[in-house]
């Protein structure tokens, strides 16, 4: 039986039931790897590679995290060597950090050595054609979510000829629908190879058991709140809070900072109450305090808020920390002298936040964005599918927190009935255009990336 056709079944048979790690379906998937495994020819080390490709991730830490995990699967379709990601940096978030000094480089390298080869440096007799200079080496401006065939049809030629390419830059560079041999890739190197540093990892650690012990009423869980309303999210949003004049001008020298002159421009019109209306506003803290209280969660409730600094926050913080008073986040979890390595780095933050949250019994995810949408997806992974998420639909809420006429029982019916439609959706399974990173079932939940041999189909 050939593997397409396993696969093939196995899609069929995954339509008609629900699937968990556990599930008939899985155990039975992978019983038929590890049956096509013993037929399949076995590859001692990978064949000769077909060059070199440099990728250069843009973005915060999970954008960045897409662009290792889809150049990952990339040099392995195409048989490449892929050098280290180049993480650019950007004027919004600030962090001269290096693939180092976020993820542990070296566990990254030994677990796809058996699927592609990464290497940290290009060799010098390859670099000596373009005068050691990365930017004489030939870009591909390739399109967002561009398809794997792409890559073979149009990439690989020139890789072959030049045997070092460059793509600049590289986030959301791959499409979701993609065969199963590239998804596999992406859940290998997600949830597999990416491991946080030492020096993020131990602190990490060392806040979820201070966050535990600080929820021992309550038997050791706590909820995770991501919140939205730093100064540059708040300016970029254009929504309008209660500030008046101060958060105007506030607001204008933010945008003026981080994006000169795109929102003068002549003829733009902005519309606040749209956009609110729209549910693009973030969430002020008030406004997730009051969600959470009539979701159900009272003032005994052990909350972790992972955020960056919080605009005008000794005004907006008020109130959330008088609903919850048992509130903690990683500044007041960790001391001065352990966050001093981290805090002039947003990425690296952000890892020690995405950490905490990640171990949360529930997590609260208050605006889009790549840091939910991947943390949203790993606790999938780590939970088999039943992790406790809460995504409120901001269109609605914005409607319950606008109305003047409403009462609380009958705005806690509404939070309740939020929660539950959240509760109520359990394991999701990922279609076609869903990004693998947030729906990582089926691709990644039925843990045959061990045992599929993903070079079956590769472009080389």
């Amino acid at each position: 039986m050939s593997r397409n056709l396993v696969l093939i079944i196995f899609y069929t048979q995954l339509l008609r039931s629900p699937v968990t790690s556990n599930s008939p379906i899985c155990m039975l998937l992978v019983s038929i790897n590890r049956i096509i495994k013993i037929c399949v020819r076995c590859y001692v080390g990978l064949p000769e590679s077909n060059g070199y490709i440099y990728v250069e991730a843009n973005g915060g830490l999970n954008q960045q995290r897409t662009s290792i995990c889809n150049a990952v699967a990339v040099a392995g379709y195409l048989n490449a060597t892929l050098i280290i990601p180049n993480f650019h940096y950007h004027s919004i978030w600030r962090d001269i950090s290096k693939f180092s000094d976020i993820y542990d480089e070296d566990y990254f390298v030994s677990t796809l050595q058996n699927d592609v080869r990464v290497v940290d440096k290009i060799p010098g007799y390859l670099m000596e054609r373009y005068d050691y200079n990365m930017s004489n080496v030939f870009n591909f401006k390739i399109k967002a979510y561009a398809p794997i065939q792409y890559y073979r049809d149009t990439v690989l030629p020139k890789l072959l000829e030049e045997k070092v390419i460059r793509i600049s830059p590289f986030a959301n560079r791959l499409s979701f629908d993609a065969p199963p041999a590239v998804q596999r890739l992406r859940c290998l190197a997600n949830y597999e190879a990416l491991r946080f540093s030492s020096p993020i990892l131990d602190l990490g650690v060392t806040l979820v058991t201070r966050m535990k012990e600080h929820s021992a009423n309550n038997g050791g869980k706590y909820v995770s709140v991501h919140l939205r309303f730093e100064e540059d999210m708040v300016a970029f949003s254009c929504c309008v809070y209660d500030g008046g004049k101060k958060e105007k001008e506030d607001m204008d020298a933010a945008r003026e900072r981080g994006w000169r002159g795109k929102f003068t421009k002549p003829g733009r019109v902005i519309h606040p109450g749209a956009i609110r209306m729209n549910g693009k506003c973030p969430l002020t803290p008030l406004e997730v305090g009051l969600m959470l209280r009539g979701m159900g969660f009272d003032n005994n409730t052990s909350i972790f808020l992972a955020s960056g600094k919080i605009y005008d926050s000794e005004r907006h913080m008020a109130p959330l920390l008088e609903m919850f008073p048992l509130l903690r986040t990683k500044e007041m979890l960790a001391s001065p002298e352990e966050l001093e390595p981290f805090k002039n780095y947003s990425s690296r933050m952000a890892a020690i936040d995405y950490t905490v949250c990640l171990h949360s019994e529930v997590f609260v995810t208050t605006q889009g964005g790549n840091f939910p949408h991947f943390l949203l997806g790993h606790r999938r992974y780590k939970f088999s599918g039943h992790s406790k998420t809460i995504r409120p639909d901001k269109r609605k809420l914005v409607l319950y927190f606008d109305n003047p006429n409403i009462g609380w029982k009958s705005f806690k019916r509404h939070m309740l009935n939020l929660r539950a439609h959240s509760d109520s959706k359990g394991i999701e399974v990922k279609r076609p255009t869903d990004s693998i990173y947030s729906f990582p079932c089926p691709n990644c939940m039925c843990r045959v990336n061990k045992t599929v041999d993903s070079r079956s189909i590769s472009a080389s």
